[in-house]
């Protein structure tokens, strides 16, 4: 452990003009009283620390020492590709490494650009989770990561299901991706010794639009070999198998996800709504439902009415979720069809206007 914190240290040094006790306290997770031995001992070692006395003093190499204590593991090297999603790394268990791995990449790197992963931390972000709800990471999420990382096949058990038909299922699958999408973890996995013409249908799914339901995937594709997705804060229980899979090099995760999202999108909007739009309403209906069923209805609509309105067809995933998507359109939007939805609506129109009473003339 000591060992580890001094060469990590010494990279920090390396990679800087000069740091103070408590900023290298700091980064180590020490106190400074240890910084001040750790810096002793490597003096001793032959390392050239140097110490600078007062309130602007710190620690420093001297010299221009240069270790060659930089070379990246296999680990760090993956892990530093991921470094631009801190949240994700630290959910999947890789945030050491990580660490470690940009430490030893700035040692590395010419003085005059060292600076250049702070600078870059400090004008760019990524976020991932949605808006107003708050992300919960997979207890399972690292030993399913680990058997990405490693290509190491995992028994996993998972709840698959709704309500009184849910069940607990197991397979021994071939863990291929990770994807975390809006806050939510997903595996993208081949069930073991099935080919794509023989994979396992229906698994822990992707959440349907609008949080209402869980759907199971979307059956196979031949040229993605039968890989499947599954949510994994839907599993119970992973364990790691004995064996490693041979990984098919020519498996592209983000196209094949790309793939499942669309016909995933698709295949969740089973009813249609017939509605009439304002132009206010136009320019709002992508954010409210599925982005592209937006564009396709309104490219397939008439003409505007005389009040500058159109009228349009729009597939949803069902009347319940619809309702949800439509009331966020608000005066914008008029149900037409299908009546009882129409009536919803008509319901909630009658509520606020006993809550509100009448205003204007």
């Amino acid at each position: 452990m000591r060992a580890a914190r001094l060469i990590k240290m010494v990279l920090l040094l390396q990679s800087r003009p000069s740091m103070t006790a408590a900023e290298l306290a700091s980064e180590l997770e020490v106190s400074e009283r240890t910084v001040t031995r750790d810096a002793q001992a490597l003096s001793e070692a032959g390392v050239p620390v140097y110490a600078d006395r007062g309130r602007t003093g710190g620690y420093r190499l001297i010299g221009g020492y240069r270790t060659r204590l930089t070379g990246l593991g296999r680990s760090e090297a993956e892990a530093l590709f991921l470094s631009g999603v801190p949240g994700a790394l630290r959910e999947m268990g890789l945030e050491d490494a990580a660490s470690a791995a940009r430490l030893k990449v700035s040692a590395a790197l010419m003085p005059s650009v060292r600076d250049a992963s702070r600078t870059a931390a400090q004008r760019f972000h990524l976020d991932a989770p949605n808006w107003f709800k708050e992300p919960k990471t997979p207890e399972l999420l690292p030993a399913v990561a680990d058997a990405v990382w490693d290509d190491r096949r995992i028994v996993a058990r998972y709840r698959r299901g709704e309500g009184e038909q849910q069940r607990d299922v197991a397979r021994e699958l071939e863990p291929y991706g990770l994807v975390l999408k809006a806050g939510v973890w997903y595996l993208c996995a081949r069930v073991a010794g099935q080919g794509e013409e023989g994979a396992d249908r229906g698994h822990g799914g992707h959440g349907g639009h609008g949080g209402h339901r869980h759907h199971g995937d979307h059956g196979g594709h031949r040229d993605h070999g039968g890989a499947r997705v599954y949510r994994i804060d839907r599993f119970t229980a992973v364990e790691p198998g004995e064996e490693r899979f041979e990984r098919d090099e020519e498996f592209d995760l983000p196209a094949f996800w790309d793939e499942r999202a669309e016909q995933f999108a698709r295949s969740i909007l089973r009813d249609e709504v017939v509605v009439r739009v304002s132009p206010g309403g136009v320019r709002r209906l992508p954010y409210a439902v599925d982005p592209q069923s937006a564009r396709e209805a309104l490219e397939a609509a008439g003409d505007l009415d005389g009040d500058g309105w159109v009228t349009l067809t729009l597939p949803v995933e069902s009347e319940e979720v619809a309702h949800t998507q439509l009331a966020s359109l608000g005066p914008e939007v008029e149900v037409l069809a299908p009546e009882s939805l129409r009536a919803r609506f008509a319901s909630d129109a009658i509520r606020l206007a006993g809550l509100y009473g009448v205003y204007g003339s």
